[in-house]
């Protein structure tokens, strides 16, 4: 990651707007950074402050650079988008993955990243949900997701092998986070040990199967490997969850209470800043 230029005190930054950047310490409490151009605004220490978001008007491509009139696939112009194999459909459903039928949008890009270790995991977000990463991309991974855990379970060879794993389990779980419940702060901790044995059980000859295909190698128990908890920075959750769109107001201010998954809660509403990577504001913080 670009090594960021962080801001203290009253403090204002401008540029094009990225994810949020999000670590998780050793205490377990998310350590967040809004990132705007070089700039990062450290926001944890500005929980109970006012915060002042102003869309310029422009939106830049966060692959290309070059300008456009409406983002796609939370930052890309319609050229990256229709043509980049980060955007494709696989990535969203890696069981699909088309690379060895030769229609791969950018092979070497697939080399790199789909060919490369992933971990199958459950979280509880908004409830038990099962997911996959690269094995390099966790915890941020569960971070983004406001997951207040998260346990690793399977480590599979390939991306695409790790979708057809995670279809076995999409059949008895969810894949999805509803982003509401997940910021009203009401998710209780599950037994993620527990549902882990049961749905390994449950799915177990699904499992037998894809590893007479691809090899018993090619998907790998993890041997008790330990449920990550993850404390948020909120003061106080929102009651009613009011949702902000940079299409339809530039400008967004309030008292920031919370930072949850890819979400600022202010006492105004929440945004999910992801949404409008690529967009150029400016931040005022006090």
């Amino acid at each position: 990651m670009d090594q960021l230029i962080l801001t203290e005190g009253d403090a204002r930054v401008s540029g094009q707007l990225r994810k949020l950047d999000v670590r998780l310490p050793e205490t377990g409490l998310a350590d967040y950074r809004l990132r705007a151009g070089e700039a990062g605004l450290a926001l944890n220490a500005r929980l109970g402050q006012r915060l002042r978001l102003h869309y310029a008007g422009a939106i830049h491509c966060v692959h290309c650079g070059r300008h456009t009139r409406k983002s796609f696939g939370q930052g890309y112009c319609y050229p990256c988008f229709s043509t980049l194999a980060q955007c494709d459909l696989c990535l969203v459903r890696p069981e699909t993955c088309h690379y060895f039928q030769g229609t791969c949008r950018e092979p070497e890009w697939g080399e790199q990243h789909c060919f490369r270790p992933h971990i199958v995991y459950l979280a509880n977000a908004s409830g038990l949900k099962v997911g996959i990463t690269r094995g390099t991309n966790t915890p941020t991974r569960w971070l983004d997701q406001g997951a207040i855990q998260a346990l690793p379970i399977l480590e599979v060879a390939t991306r695409q092998q790790s979708g057809l794993v995670e279809t076995l389990f999409k059949a008895h779980v969810s894949d999805r986070t509803n982003w509401r419940a997940m910021l009203k702060g009401e998710v209780e901790p599950l037994d993620l040990v527990a549902e882990r044995d049961r749905l390994l059980d449950t799915v177990a000859p699904g499992l037998d199967a894809l590893r007479a295909t691809h090899g018993a190698e090619a998907i790998r128990t993890l041997e008790r490997p330990d449920v990550v908890s993850i404390d948020y920075p909120v003061l106080s959750w929102p009651r009613k969850i009011q949702s902000f769109n940079l299409d339809k107001q530039a400008l967004v201010e309030g008292t920031l209470t919370g930072i949850k998954g890819q979400y600022l809660m202010l006492d105004s509403g929440v945004i999910n800043l992801r949404k409008f990577a690529g967009y150029q504001v400016t931040v005022d913080a006090a």
